[in-house]
């Protein structure tokens, strides 16, 4: 369990994280803006002895985290927890879809990989890294009455597992829900239910409001819905989803 007296927080990794990771702003006010005039963190792992220097601009993590997040294969929907244990060193641990944390098998491997440097990396990856995942795609949905009515949302995908029951709802903040996840046999979908309502409710939808998602997962474990942070992927389904229905009014206005 992590120490009280040392300060810590999580980050769920959503895409375009390798880009750079927000540091929580409760986080940053309390323990980092006016304590210290350092702009690198010091990042340690239980997944080698080397320590990582990343460059702090703002709040945000940059140079530096991307070679991170690749040397421990870090993927869309895992959890960072980040530890600090004093003079801008943080102790990281991530953790896989199934909230457990990550284990890598031969440790050793990483700081070979960093001294290699011409090492195959796949070759490399292949011996320790545990976290692989299927299915990572977007999709857009609409809050409608019905389905608010019904507490139920379809889900555009038959990649998922039926013994799996649950899935994990997350919005922008990184707030989190858990609904309850089923299999229609008459319609051949999923669906969420027992979670969609309210997590419409707590984020203050209105009937009409649009989401990008984005389904992570494996295939085995609790799948991820997360809501899509601003990027050019979620802004072109957007964009076609808009135009196609600006069509459809301009046709009925026409035939009318």
């Amino acid at each position: 369990m992590a120490n009280p007296h040392e300060p810590h927080f999580f980050k769920p990794l959503f895409p375009g994280f390798h880009s750079g990771v927000t540091i929580p702003l409760a986080f940053f006010s309390k323990h980092i803006e006016g304590k210290t005039n350092q702009k690198t963190w010091k990042l340690r792992s239980d997944a080698s002895d080397q320590t990582w220097e990343v460059i702090q601009e703002g709040r945000t993590l940059t140079g530096g985290w991307k070679d991170f997040t690749t040397v421990h294969d870090l993927q869309i929907g895992n959890l960072v927890i980040f530890k600090h244990e004093g003079d801008m060193v943080f102790h990281v641990t991530p953790f896989g879809p199934t909230c457990c944390e990550i284990q890598y098998t031969h440790p050793h491997i990483i700081k070979e990989e960093a001294d290699a440097g011409d090492a195959d990396d796949n070759e490399i990856r292949g011996t320790w890294a545990m976290s692989s995942f299927s299915f990572d795609y977007c999709f857009l949905a609409e809050v409608t009455a019905s389905n608010l009515k019904a507490d139920k949302l379809y889900l555009p995908t038959s990649a998922l597992n039926k013994q799996c029951q649950e899935m994990i709802l997350v919005n922008k903040e990184e707030n989190s829900w858990t609904a309850s996840l089923r299999f229609s046999e008459s319609g051949g979908m999923y669906y969420i239910t027992r979670g969609w309502e309210k997590f419409c409710r707590d984020n203050i939808c209105d009937i009409g409001d649009l989401f990008v998602f984005n389904l992570v997962g494996d295939g085995k474990s609790t799948p991820l819905l997360c809501v899509c942070p601003e990027s050019k992927e979620c802004s072109e389904l957007l964009s076609k989803h808009l135009s196609r229905k600006r069509g459809d009014i301009a046709s009925g206005s026409r035939v009318n």
